[in-house]
């Protein structure tokens, strides 16, 4: 039977849960198993296409032109694999397709409900793909963050595909932020317990907790967690700074997380082999060189709005034993004074990123004729 894993996130947004489910994916790759990823997005908003980038980010356009959230670019890039627009799932989506269903009176002058009608098509739409990959693991991440109304029909629906496939084709993760206070250095568990008792409020207990923190885990504080978190001391792992993102699976590996994975869900791994993923790392993380690239454009106070162009660049430049120091500039700035063009000078190369609508064009457009210009001089 195909497995699933749902990668739920604790205390806010952002805390890293996408990285967390590329890790895992690359875990499970490592040890033999072909694995899809799933984001799901609780926003009622059908796709991420009309979406202000400050407000979510870049919008991850795939192979069959979705356009999707970013987090399908970290799974594409880890995992070494292309998603298609199914493997993004709204609450507009859904809605969409339920209220197309009662229109049609596919269910048949039923009062429709959350329950069953909404987790129903939800939980179709996951085991859709589950199909259409044949992949032995599906990750689903959940966005948000526990405790959204947004998300609620969402963990249901996980809810009950944990009776439904049974406790060893379904596993909870639960990617939670662990805050150090500056004045004491203490690592503080509090956050973490009151997110996992809103899941087990839901109805869900994780089987695994990622704490997200600066440093590792101090002994104490994953007792903490396993104690009051109700789960065992070694389902506890830390998600520490990296120097790369690419170093977090094999951190969390060190950690025995996916041998613990595979363990809960019944797998037979092979021998894991993490010699070529090393080699990649290595080049991220030795680099001979800087190159500094000054990023222009109309976004650029969220850097997320641009993750795709960044990833692109610091591949490149770690193929080539580099390091890339990205800059950023505003192009709205370059309208209100254009001898900030100046600091570009600075860079040894200039990037001019894309965006909707007429703001900052005319900055941009400044900064084509001053590179012209510089490019005539040679």
């Amino acid at each position: 039977m195909t497995k699933y894993i749902f990668i739920t996130g604790g205390v806010l947004s952002s805390v890293g849960k996408g990285i967390v489910t590329s890790s895992i994916g690359k875990m499970l790759q490592i040890r033999g198993f072909s694995v899809t990823a799933i984001k799901i997005d609780p926003y009622v908003n059908v796709d991420a296409g009309t979406m202000n980038p400050f407000m979510h980010g870049e919008v991850f356009v795939t192979e069959d032109g979705g356009e999707t959230d970013l987090d399908l670019g970290h799974y594409e890039r880890f995992l070494d694999v292309n998603l298609s627009k199914e493997n993004n799932i709204t609450t507009g989506q859904v809605y969409g397709a339920v209220i197309s269903k009662e229109r049609r009176g596919d269910y048949l002058g039923s009062c429709v409900q959350i329950i069953p009608h909404v987790t129903d098509e939800i939980k179709e739409r996951i085991k859709a793909v589950a199909r259409k990959s044949g992949a032995d693991i599906v990750l689903v991440e959940i966005g948000g963050t526990v405790g959204d109304i947004e998300s609620l029909p969402f963990l249901e629906a996980a809810r009950q595909m944990y009776i439904e496939e049974g406790e060893k084709n379904v596993l909870f993760v639960h990617v939670s932020l662990v805050p150090i206070l500056k004045a004491t250095g203490e690592q503080k568990t509090k956050p973490t317990q009151h997110s996992v008792q809103e899941l087990r409020r839901i109805g869900i207990q994780p089987g695994i907790i990622v704490a997200r923190c600066e440093t590792m885990l101090e002994p104490d504080a994953a007792k903490k967690i396993a104690l009051f978190c109700n789960v065992p001391l070694k389902a506890v792992f830390t998600s520490p700074d990296a120097k790369t993102i690419y170093d977090v699976p094999l951190i969390l590996d060190k950690q025995g997380m996916g041998d613990y994975i595979c363990e809960r869900l019944d797998l037979k791994p092979s021998k894991p082999d993490w010699s070529s993923w090393e080699q990649i790392v290595e080049s991220f993380n030795n680099a001979n060189t800087t190159v500094k690239i000054a990023m222009c454009g109309k976004y650029t106070r969220l850097t997320d709005s641009y993750v795709s162009i960044k990833s692109a660049l610091e591949h490149a430049a770690a193929s080539l034993r580099a390091r890339v120091e990205l800059r950023w500039f505003e192009t709205t700035d370059f309208e209100k004074d254009s001898a900030k063009l100046s600091s570009l000078w600075e860079c040894d190369g200039v990037m001019i990123l894309p965006g909707f609508g007429a703001r900052g064009v005319e900055g941009k457009y400044l900064l084509s004729n001053m590179l012209e210009n510089m490019t005539s001089r040679f």
